[in-house]
């Protein structure tokens, strides 16, 4: 198998772990994204195979994102006061409110987790879907 590797950028399987794990994102999710088996993605953070220059960019990307959403929520919450936010317990609620995402509610904890250490006095509540009320007649 040929990589994309370049030595004098190759990013540790302890960096790639400590990155993903910051973001809040799973080696499921991240196998996912990047479109690898899972299998790869343990031995990539077990330092079993270089990981590629794609996988370091792709998270060099994800990063920049995750610290974008960050800077908007501090930007958007900066004057207020009694700030609630709200963040997602499961994926499939995530997914139904901000469909044009590929990230996971578990991402978006760990924005919200920055966001707190940014905002004073914020509080953090889980989004509670609304269930359509059923027609009786």
């Amino acid at each position: 198998m040929l990589y994309d590797f370049n030595v004098e950028e190759a990013m540790t399987a302890a960096e790639l772990k400590v990155v993903r794990e910051y973001l809040g994102l799973t080696r499921e999710w991240c196998a996912e994204y990047f479109d690898v088996a899972l299998r790869q993605w343990n031995r990539y953070e077990s330092s079993e195979t270089p990981i590629p220059a794609r996988i370091r960019e792709g998270m060099e990307h994800i990063e920049a994102e995750t610290a974008e959403n960050v800077g908007r929520y501090v930007e958007a919450l900066e004057d207020a006061t009694d700030v609630v936010v709200q963040t997602y317990r499961v994926n499939a609620d995530f997914w139904a409110k901000h469909p044009e995402t590929t990230y996971s509610a578990q991402w978006h904890r760990a924005v919200i987790a920055r966001v707190a250490q940014e905002v004073p006095g914020l509080t953090i509540e889980f989004y509670t879907p609304v269930i359509a009320a059923g027609n009786d007649s």
